[in-house]
């Protein structure tokens, strides 16, 4: 794996292996703007990278960080997770295809604080990652200090949690708040059960690339796929499907106005939202 940091100050990438895989040779470190650093991994390994932001280590393991925090105290994380909210690039190198494929993805599941782009050295294993500031687009009940929180951490509701009688696949559906995270970075996990469009293969022993706030012109096949594919400016619009409701109702990303909770809960109670979530469809607007 190699890090590269394209963001505009220090980042400190966070570094979790799964159980019963190996650590690597550090589990966290400072990565200067414009700096880069490989780390290798064995096979069969799996884990979890993320950056964290806004640190500040005293030396003396009293140290926290803005974003991303794993507890430690310090550039190390010694075995411990990011606390939410935090992108999360996960691999699982080996795991499929009788040993002969990795798995990887980008998840915003535990929220957002920084973009980062995957990329694979072998040829035609796709680029994945989230291109977009979140932060940016984020609407207000979901704002953290300097990131962004999935509806499950801001709400902790079994709905949002894909927890209690929502455990599932057939009974979690993705929320209005996962579904704007999805229309935004269209190949990063949106929620629990989002694996049919966000988890990629590529031959296992390929290289791996991770930028963090890549640059606008980084992997031009992850650029294309977050387009809206429209002409003039497009607002993301949930299709709303009973006959009681009066056309569409948009949201626009920059102004990040999203259904609010309450009137969320009215709406699943429609057979049309149990049925099928509602689709992100792109509208013309002058």
């Amino acid at each position: 794996f190699t890090f590269t940091n394209r963001c505009g100050g220090t980042v400190w990438p966070g570094v979790l292996a799964n159980s019963g895989s190996a650590p690597l040779e550090t589990t966290g470190f400072a990565l200067g703007p414009g700096e880069a650093r490989s780390l290798a991994a064995p096979a069969g390994w799996s884990g979890r990278f993320w950056a964290r932001t806004g640190c500040a280590f005293d030396g003396t393991s009293g140290g926290k960080c803005a974003t991303g925090d794993c507890g430690s105290g310090e550039a190390e994380c010694h075995g411990s997770g990011a606390a939410p909210p935090a992108t999360l690039v996960e691999f699982t190198l080996g795991g499929g295809g009788g040993g002969k494929e990795d798995y990887y993805d980008v998840s915003l599941v535990d929220g957002y604080n920084v973009p980062v782009v995957v990329e694979p050295s072998a040829a035609g294993c796709p680029a994945t990652g989230c291109l977009v500031d979140l932060n940016e687009r984020c609407p207000p009940e979901l704002r953290a200090a300097e990131g962004c929180r999935s509806a499950c951490e801001a709400f902790d509701r079994p709905e949002y949690c894909c927890s209690g009688a929502f455990g599932g696949p057939d009974t979690c559906r993705p929320s209005a708040y996962s579904q704007a995270f999805k229309a935004a970075c269209p190949r990063a996990y949106s929620y629990a059960y989002d694996d049919a469009t966000s988890t990629f293969t590529c031959a296992a022993s390929a290289a791996y690339s991770v930028t963090f706030c890549p640059r606008a012109g980084t992997s031009s096949s992850l650029k294309s796929s977050n387009a809206t594919r429209c002409r003039g400016r497009a607002t993301w619009s949930p299709a709303r499907r009973s006959r009681r409701t009066r056309g569409w109702r948009a949201w626009r990303p920059a102004r990040a106005t999203l259904p609010r909770p309450g009137r969320l809960r009215r709406r699943r109670s429609e057979p049309h939202w149990r049925r099928r979530p509602w689709p992100c469809l792109c509208h013309h607007s002058s």
